[in-house]
C-alpha cells in the first residue's frame, strides 16, 4: 500500500551571504508518521524548519508541504499545519478557557464546534477544574500539554514540534508523548525535533542534521544496528562529534 506523501524536499537549502545554513537535504515524510529532526545547536534543523512552516524563504532546491509549495503557497501551508515553538507558545494572562477560544477563532472553527473541542480537551486532559485559572498558574507540564492540544485543535495535516518537552519532568514527557501517539493515530503527522536521546526511541523514523547535512535517516533500531550503538545516544555522539557548528 502506498501512503500518501505530506513532507517532500529536494536540495532544499538555505544561505544566509556566504553561510550555508542548510545545505541540500532531501527527505519525505508520510501521513501518520512521528519524523524525529534532530541535531546539534547550529546543525540547521531550527532553519530547515522554518522553511517548511513557510516562515523562511529556501535559497534554492524544492520542497512541498500539505501537498504546497514552499516559495509560492506558504499561506496554505500555514492554514494546513499546526505549530508549537519550543518557547511557551499560548497567552499567560487568559485562562485556559480563553485560550483555547481564541485559538480556535485564529483556525476558524465554528462556535458549535469549538466549544465540544474545548469541552472534549478539557476532559481529555484532565484540566476541566481548571479552565477558569490563568494559564502562567499552571504547572509547566500542564502548559506544554495545553499547547500542543491547541496547536492539533483545528485537525491539521501536519503539527510542527519545536523542543516541546524542554525543562519538564520525565513523567510528564511521557504523558505528552501520549498525546502526540493519539495524534498520530488520527493521521496527523508529527515532525518534532528534541534533544532528549531516548525521545528518538519513541519516533517512526529519525533525521540526523550535521553542520547543514543530512548525516543519516533511518529507524530508531536500524540506526543503532548500523552504528554499532546501545542506544540513540551513542547513536547522536558519534555522528554530532565531528561537528563544526556552535549555534544555530
Amino acid at each position: 500500500m502506498i501512503k500518501e506523501i505530506v513532507i517532500k524536499a529536494e536540495g532544499l537549502t538555505k544561505r544566509f551571504g556566504d553561510f550555508i545554513a542548510v545545505n541540500k537535504i532531501s527527505f519525505n515524510v508520510e501521513k501518520g508518521e512521528i519524523f524525529g529532526f534532530l541535531g546539534a545547536n547550529g546543525a540547521g534543523k531550527t532553519t530547515a524548519m522554518r522553511m517548511l512552516c513557510g516562515l523562511s524563504i529556501p535559497s534554492s532546491g524544492k520542497a512541498a508541504v500539505a501537498g504546497f509549495d514552499v516559495y509560492k503557497q506558504t499561506e496554505n501551508i500555514k492554514q494546513n499545519i499546526g505549530y508549537m515553538s519550543q518557547k511557551f507558545s499560548l497567552y499567560e494572562d487568559l485562562t485556559v478557557k480563553e485560550n483555547i477560544r481564541f485559538y480556535a477563532g485564529i483556525y476558524g472553527m465554528g462556535r458549535a464546534s469549538a466549544k465540544e473541542k474545548m469541552n472534549n480537551l478539557l476532559v481529555q486532559l484532565k484540566m476541566s477544574n481548571e479552565e477558569n485559572n490563568l494559564v502562567k498558574s499552571l504547572p509547566l507540564g500542564w502548559k506544554q500539554k495545553l499547547a500542543f492540544s491547541v496547536a492539533i485543535l483545528h485537525q491539521p495535516k501536519i503539527v510542527f514540534l519545536d523542543e516541546p518537552t524542554g525543562g519538564v519532568d520525565p513523567v510528564t514527557r511521557r504523558e505528552f508523548w501520549n498525546l502526540i501517539y493519539d495524534a498520530a493515530e488520527k493521521g496527523i503527522t508529527v515532525f518534532v525535533t528534541t534533544h532528549y536521546m531516548d525521545e528518538a526511541e519513541y519516533c517512526n523514523r529519525v533525521s540526523i542534521m550535521v553542520d547543514g547535512v543530512i548525516e543519516a535517516l533511518d529507524t530508531p533500531s536500524n540506526l543503532k544496528k548500523n552504528y554499532k550503538a546501545a542506544s540513540m545516544d551513542e547513536v547522536f555522539l558519534q555522528l554530532a562529534r565531528g561537528a563544526k557548528r556552535s549555534s544555530d
